[in-house]
């Protein structure tokens, strides 16, 4: 028992070393990766549309500024053939001049995204980003996606945060507005209601219509992450450990 705790320890400490280590820049800032891997899922109900807000968006939709939230987001324009793009949102209602890898000026904060889940109905805090991926039959590649903090500078939730790893994902509906994919497992839980919050996006092999990336309501809570179970798990054994000795003490007593 003493063994597996002293391993647990240095796993932990292993844990925490490679989380600390990941750093990413994005936008000429450096980016602790510390947060949820997102899973990739199936297609989300609805349309575009129907899934308001968009944060960061093709000029593809004409009702898609959520005026009723106040959700601001990045308009990139109708630039589907663009090659490779990466973008940031933005707070401003329909922000249309931001450009590649900047940061917008007016970002969201904590509490407009608890708000706006909320008014989605994400179970819990639980919430996803809709994919919308729209190509010529030869299918793009989400290089990565990333939910960030802006004040503390920390990643909350990635998808392929090492350089070089993204993911083909051939358009399932091919047509503006019509959703492919969701990421899964971001959630509201922990968010500061007045620090700045921020999404961010890169697709390379664009070769039609704009992709689009908006929030839909999540089910669930986001999945522990690995170092999250491993601290559960050395804590179980802690218990066992504790309870093993107590049994040697009344034994002996």
């Amino acid at each position: 028992m003493r063994k597996l705790l002293l391993a647990c320890t240095a796993l932990i400490a292993l844990t925490a070393s490679a989380d600390a280590a990941i750093v990413r820049t994005l936008g000429g800032l450096n980016w602790t990766v510390a947060g949820t891997e997102l899973g990739l899922g199936g297609v989300p109900t609805g349309n575009q549309v129907d899934n308001n807000p968009c944060i960061i968006c093709g000029a593809n939709q004409p009702n898609q500024t959520n005026t009723a939230l106040d959700f601001g987001y990045t308009d990139y324009g109708n630039t589907g053939k663009v090659g490779t793009f990466a973008y940031f949102s933005s707070g401003t209602l329909r922000d249309k001049v931001l450009g590649q890898d900047a940061i917008s000026a007016v970002n969201y904060t904590g509490q407009q995204i608890i708000d706006a889940v909320a008014a989605l109905g994400g179970e819990n805090g639980a919430f996803g980003i809709g994919v919308d991926m729209n190509d010529t039959k030869v299918a793009q590649t989400l290089e990565s996606f990333f939910f960030l903090d802006l004040t503390s500078k920390t990643v909350l939730g990635y998808f392929s945060p090492e350089l070089l790893d993204g993911v083909l994902l051939p358009s399932v509906n091919n047509g503006t507005g019509f959703p492919d994919y969701t990421l899964n497992g971001l959630t509201t839980n922990g968010l500061i209601a007045d620090h700045e919050y921020a999404f961010f996006a890169r697709i390379s092999g664009a070769n039609d219509g704009p992709d689009s990336f908006f929030l839909t309501p999540g089910v669930q809570a986001a999945v522990p992450e690995p170092g999250t179970w491993l601290l559960l798990i050395c804590g179980f054994a802690g218990v066992g450990f504790m309870a093993y000795r107590r049994k040697q003490a009344f034994r002996m007593a």
